[in-house]
């Protein structure tokens, strides 16, 4: 009993005296968000977590790399499969972000048409912007019911507007934003005309990039079919016990070790070719 008496003292002398021993460390409200922060916004899952990515990529890797030891006993193979698991959930958040940047941006300008026709009607401008709840595409719907809740709750249209913006995660929806932010804070009567001119030009982009990228998708289609059918045919290889004895070799590591480096360069370098220059996030 001394013993359990003697601990919860210590523990109770240990709990006082942690402010001093472990002070918490202030968060820095202007520091920048980190590249893995910007691409989960961009890629409208603004809620995850940084570290739970990192837990993905991680699981993703350790299982990869237990299939290919499994399968082929070959460590240098194991190194690339692990490699390669760990890089599917960042490429799978790449991918979601490219498709709803395509999706939205022919959407968008139906949104500015939406804030022109309720500002004509007499709405107030938080009032426009919160209505987009009810009457946007039904993709862009639930960033707006989450202002709508915010703008409810707090009653302060900046802040609103700002974790508005880092839901929609888009560079068309940035230059919105602002444009209506800045309209509720010096006022003035130009916002349909700059809305009108701001539709305009989203809808003559998203016409030329649409046309682009169906001529240039055989680029990354190429890319994709060149890099993955060498390593499919090596993995059916190392498959077979004299395959894997073959590649378990030093001269079969250096042939996969440096394969793999060629194959992402050539990749890397296949994809940029054929890639169209994305907007900025200039108010992100």
């Amino acid at each position: 009993m001394t013993l359990v008496w003697g601990a919860v003292l210590g523990i109770g002398l240990l709990l006082a005296l942690s402010p001093w021993l472990w002070p918490a460390r202030e968060k820095q409200a202007d520091a920048p968000p980190s590249r893995l922060s910007r691409l989960l916004e961009s890629a409208g899952l603004s809620r995850v977590a940084p570290g739970t990515v990192l837990v993905a990529c991680v699981a993703g890797g350790a299982l990869a790399a237990a299939v290919a030891w499994l399968a082929t006993q070959v460590w240098a193979l194991t190194l690339v499969a692990a490699v390669g698991g760990a890089a599917v959930p960042l490429a799978w958040l790449r991918a979601r972000r490219l498709r709803l940047l395509r999706t939205r941006r022919g959407l968008w300008p139906d949104v500015c048409d939406l804030l022109i026709a309720s500002v004509r009607a007499g709405m107030s401008l938080p009032g426009a912007v919160a209505s987009l709840a009810d009457s946007a595409p039904t993709s862009l719907r639930a960033p707006f019911e989450q202002f709508a809740r915010d703008l409810a709750a707090s009653g302060h249209f900046d802040s609103s507007a700002q974790r508005l913006k880092a839901a929609l995660g888009d560079p068309v929806a940035d230059r919105i934003v602002e444009t209506l932010r800045m309209a509720r804070q010096v006022g003035g009567t130009e916002l349909s005309t700059v809305l009108r001119a701001l539709a305009a030009s989203v809808r003559a982009d998203a016409l030329l990039r649409a046309e682009v990228e169906a001529r240039q998708s055989w680029v990354r289609g190429a890319a994709v079919l060149g890099v993955a059918a060498p390593w499919v045919i090596l993995a059916l290889l190392a498959t077979r016990p004299e395959g894997a004895r073959a590649y378990g070799s030093p001269e079969g590591v250096a042939l996969i070790l440096g394969g793999a480096i060629v194959s992402f360069g050539a990749y890397r370098l296949m994809i940029r070719v054929g890639r169209l220059p994305e907007p900025r996030r200039w108010f992100g």
